[in-house]
């Protein structure tokens, strides 16, 4: 595929639509819209956009029991998880279309293959024909994230080739898996997009770290959240209100293949990071140093991945 060399990319921090699927769709497709209109040829959501990050929320658990209203916050929470494909993801496809640009959304996605009760943390990556073209499970939840999402498998570990460069993801603490990393970079990742819910200053160091070892640009993305973005009946439990009204500071950026930032992190608001990349640095950065290539020890050091999906139940169907 012939590549473009030079092309814009949009990172969108703003904040969810807390549990309100409709009105996330329709946040997101207007900022799909702005991104567009500035010529962005691809377009970064964070983790878990819609229907949020469940920040502060504890689904009434503590190790050996859970509540009743716990189950009611985690039902309210799943109603408003997208299936995919499904309703939600055509509209973000029409507006991907209408952008004429690749983006690529964090969401929560409801299982709709076998029982529909679990949920998962997701990336999704749309074309700019508006397709969607795959997706991305979050392998390993994060702490207490593990008490709401269930784990991906390597089956959805997707690099896309796409005229800007070849496009993949890890999300939020998969990042710092260092086997995960070495199976993107075998891919020939060139576009390395990190949704996140991480706004320490670790991460960012982590950010240019990724940057520099896999030769590649990254695109961090990450919410600014604010208790005033949850329904009234979460903000005035006695929990929720202690909580600082800054849930998430933001700090979006964007770094180029020797780890430097082409956009600092920013803190404090909404807005969109935009960045015009030259493919070319890729070349550049790999002269001296190109982790999957002349600089491996295969005779060494080797990774097997798993791509299989996993089933629970295998079906030996009777012959007729």
């Amino acid at each position: 595929m012939d590549k473009t060399q030079n092309f814009k990319v949009a990172v969108v921090q703003a904040e969810s639509e807390v549990i309100n699927k409709e009105k996330g769709i329709k946040k997101t497709i207007r900022l799909i819209e702005e991104a567009g209109e500035e010529n962005a040829k691809i377009i970064v959501f964070p983790e878990a956009f819609i229907p949020a990050y469940p920040r502060g929320m504890s689904f009434g658990t503590v190790v050996g029991s859970r509540s009743n209203q716990g189950r009611k916050d985690f039902h309210e929470y799943w109603s408003h998880a997208i299936p995919v494909p499904g309703p939600e993801t055509e509209e973000l496809g029409k507006a991907a279309k209408q952008a004429g640009a690749y983006v690529v959304i964090g969401v929560i996605e409801r299982d709709s293959e076998s029982s529909e009760g679990t949920l998962y943390c997701t990336a999704l990556f749309f074309g700019p024909d508006g397709e969607l073209l795959g997706k991305h499970r979050k392998l390993k939840p994060t702490g207490s994230e593990r008490l709401i999402w269930g784990e991906g498998d390597g089956s959805t570990m997707p690099v896309f080739e796409t005229p800007y460069g070849r496009i993949g993801s890890l999300i939020c603490w998969e990042n710092y898996m260092p086997l995960a990393r070495a199976a993107m970079y075998n891919k020939g990742v060139q576009i390395y997009i990190a949704p996140t819910a991480d706004a320490r200053d670790t991460w960012f160091a982590s950010m240019r770290h990724i940057a520099a070892e896999g030769r590649c640009f990254v695109l961090s993305c990450n919410q600014y959240s604010t208790k005033d973005s949850y329904p009234e009946h979460i903000r005035k439990r006695e929990e929720f209100e202690s909580l600082p009204n800054e849930l998430s500071r933001g700090g979006s950026c964007i770094v180029d293949p020797l780890g430097e930032f082409m956009v600092e992190p920013v803190f404090g608001e909404e807005t969109i990071l935009y960045a015009d990349l030259n493919l070319g640095q890729i070349a550049e950065a790999q002269f001296d140093f190109d982790g999957v290539g002349h600089y491996s020890r295969p005779d060494v050091f080797q990774l097997v991945v798993n791509e299989e999906k996993q089933e629970n139940v295998i079906w030996n169907k009777k012959e007729q």
